[in-house]
């Protein structure tokens, strides 16, 4: 449709895309190049040398002068009828571009392509070669060519504008570059059906798998289907000023958001590596149309600009980074203004990079207002963003709290926006709408909870910050507060010189209510609390408790043995965060590991005391006298055994008078009788 099948770089039948003037002064068939000079095939010598840059062309005026008006005022109006030397280093498209004037103003044939053609326009328009001179002259030639077959043409359209990179401002001022954008933008929200694929002439690639797994079984299933995305790779290959041109046209002719969001996250990915890591493959051999242009296989343009990977105190370059700032800059400005347009986790790679560049203040803030509209789709890694100020704590903590507050107002806004719906689905709409802000709000105070915990271990925290950031949202955004916990206990782990006045201000932030049964457990036992936060928290156990059997003293019997524990277990199972979980997991393997240790040591303790007990009865064997005489013996013998019967005798006496008491009593009780 927009590249015919007979179109050909070399050649083209306007005529052919081979100019050549009807008449010329001196006949010849070419030009010779020796070293760095251009001269004339023919017998007749030269009589103008024009210098451009290092390269001189040996001419001869009359030629020139036919169809230049600008060679002609440089020439009558020095006033030097013999002049023969003219420098030109001002012309747009260099010696490239002049040879071929310089070969039109002899009746030479030339190729006119799309690699040459924005040169040669840009030079006929410096060399004044208009139709006053002479009908057919170049500019209306170069024109007419540009109007008719580049922009009709995608590829030829995207080689122009990439060509048009070395030619500002002139290319600028003949709307060489607008009319070029125009063409890629209308070409790309049109529909693609009929698309000579991939001016490269690679195999096309189909980045969506739904695209090349639809199955049909009409005749055109073999037919080639082309992706949403085909235009995304053509159109990354430009600078940024004309890819915002580009995307700026695309924009106005009403093109789906997404689609431009998604072309933004290549672009970005290409010429700022390592901005996003799932984009490492997205930039793959882009380099042939600046092949075609440059006519190398080297591709100079792959290089592009690399990630300023450096630390705070490194040196970046100026030059590299000025690059880089005007990139993000440009990118930050076209995102659309559309929720969902870009991610989230974009957005916040993209002002990691621009703090770090150092960007414009005012566009540090729309992109900060751009990642508050979505702040719930963000992930812990995205915001742990280093601090480029040179700030005390190693996060940038107050970026982050910007962060939060662009999001409280944008949900503040969203839900104090009036709505225009029938009055039978306004209540329905807002029901929906107040789950969703809520579902919203939890999920960011989850994510603000993890970001808490990790930022706490650094030392240089200060207790405000922590503070300020824990009680940015409201109350209703948490339904347990085991997240909150974890991250003031791991406060105050890294903070253990705080005083009891600081410890109370920060478990403030708290509410010992909303705790899980195992976070209950742990704040009983954690010597870091305050004495006063234990009992509340002890206090606050007892009361569910209560209210536990008050509920099932008020339940069937048959229903309270069983519903109300696994109900409350379970609630308390959906209630605990999976961070919270894992952390817990975590410690009770470590106590397990203890107790293992424990015992360890307690059965090594056990051998060493059974070692040193037989080492002791050892000792006592060889320390032992010698065995006395038998007479001696006897009498030991006799004592131990005198010994023996003094014991059995006083225990038995002991027990004697016990038993003549209780057989006298009945005889005195007798007597008495009788």
């Amino acid at each position: 449709m927009w590249e015919s099948e007979t179109e050909s770089v070399s050649g083209r039948d306007y005529g052919n895309g081979v100019l050549s003037a009807s008449k010329h002064g001196v006949k010849t068939d070419s030009f010779e190049q020796k070293g760095q000079s251009w001269y004339v095939a023919t017998d007749i010598p030269s009589d103008l040398l024009v210098q451009i840059e290092d390269v001189s062309f040996h001419l001869h005026k009359y030629p020139l002068l036919s169809r230049s008006g600008k060679m002609n005022r440089m020439i009558y109006e020095s006033r030097d009828a013999e002049l023969s030397k003219i420098s030109l280093d001002e012309l747009p498209g260099g010696p490239e571009a002049f040879e071929l004037a310089a070969k039109f103003c002899y009746g030479i044939a030339i190729d006119l392509c799309a690699t040459n053609i924005s040169g040669l326009r840009c030079a006929a328009e410096y060399l004044e070669m208009t139709e006053d001179l002479e009908e057919g002259n170049l500019i209306f030639k170069t024109e007419a060519f540009l109007s008719y077959v580049v922009l009709s043409s995608w590829r030829d359209s995207i080689l122009v504008l990439k060509s048009c990179e070395k030619l500002s401002p002139w290319a600028e001022n003949l709307q060489i570059v607008r009319r070029c954008s125009e063409s890629i933008a209308w070409k790309a929200c049109a529909n693609p059906k009929g698309i000579k694929w991939q001016y490269t002439g690679k195999p096309p690639k189909v980045s969506s798998p739904n695209w090349n797994q639809m199955k049909d079984s009409s005749p055109s299933r073999n037919q080639q289907i082309v992706p949403p995305d085909w235009w995304f790779e053509d159109v990354s290959i430009l600078r940024i000023d004309h890819f915002v041109r580009v995307i700026t046209a695309i924009k106005v002719k009403g093109m789906k958001h997404e689609l431009i969001g998604a072309a933004i996250m290549q672009y970005a990915a290409k010429w700022l590596p390592g901005l996003i890591n799932e984009g490492s493959g997205l930039a793959d051999d882009g380099s042939n149309i600046s092949n075609s242009i440059n006519g190398t296989s080297s591709g100079s343009w792959r290089g592009g600009l690399h990630m300023i990977v450096a630390g705070i105190g490194d040196e970046v370059p100026s030059v590299q980074a000025k690059d880089q700032r005007m990139i993000v800059e440009s990118l930050i400005s076209i995102i659309p203004q559309h929720k969902d347009s870009v991610s989230c986790s974009f957005l916040l790679r993209l002002l990691r990079m621009a703090n770090m560049l150092k960007v414009a203040p005012a566009l540090i803030t729309e992109l900060e207002k751009r990642v508050g509209m979505q702040f719930e789709q963000a992930t812990l890694a995205d915001l742990l963003i280093p601090s480029y100020n040179k700030s005390e704590t190693m996060y940038d903590i107050d970026l982050v709290q910007r962060l939060l507050e662009h999001f409280i107002v944008q949900e503040q806004t969203e839900s104090s926006s009036p709505t225009r719906y029938p009055f039978s689905d306004k209540h329905m709409h807002d029901g929906i709408q107040r789950g969703t802000n809520l579902n919203a709000k939890m999920r960011v105070a989850r994510l603000v909870d993890s970001y808490l915990t990790e930022v706490s271990r650094d030392r240089n925290l200060s207790l405000t910050k922590f503070q300020v950031l824990a009680e940015a949202l409201p109350d209703s955004a948490r339904t347990c507060d085991d997240g909150l916990y974890r991250a003031i206990d791991s406060y105050l782990k890294a903070h253990p010189t705080l005083s009891e006045h600081e410890r109370k201000r920060l478990c403030r932030v708290m509410d010992c209510q909303k705790l899980s049964m195992d976070a209950c457990m742990h704040a009983a036992q954690n010597e870091r609390l305050p004495l006063r936060v234990v009992v509340q928290v002890l206090f606050s156990e007892q009361v569910k408790i209560s209210n536990a059997m008050a509920n099932i003293s008020l339940k069937d019997p048959g229903e309270s043995h069983y519903q109300p524990l696994v109900s409350n277990r379970k609630s308390l199972l959906e209630a605990t965060p999976q961070s919270f979980q894992d952390g817990w997991t975590a410690a009770n393997k470590d106590i397990n590991t203890l107790k293992f240790e424990l015992e360890t040591v307690k059965t090594k303790y056990r051998e060493l005391q059974n070692d040193m007990d037989n080492l002791q009865r050892q000792f006592d064997k060889i320390a032992k006298p010698k065995q006395a005489s038998a007479w001696t013996a006897g009498w030991k013998k006799l004592s131990k055994l005198t010994k023996t019967t003094n014991i059995e005798t006083h225990d038995f006496s002991g027990q004697v008078p016990n038993a003549e008491q209780t057989t006298k009593t009945p005889r005195r009780w007798r007597n008495s009788i009788s």
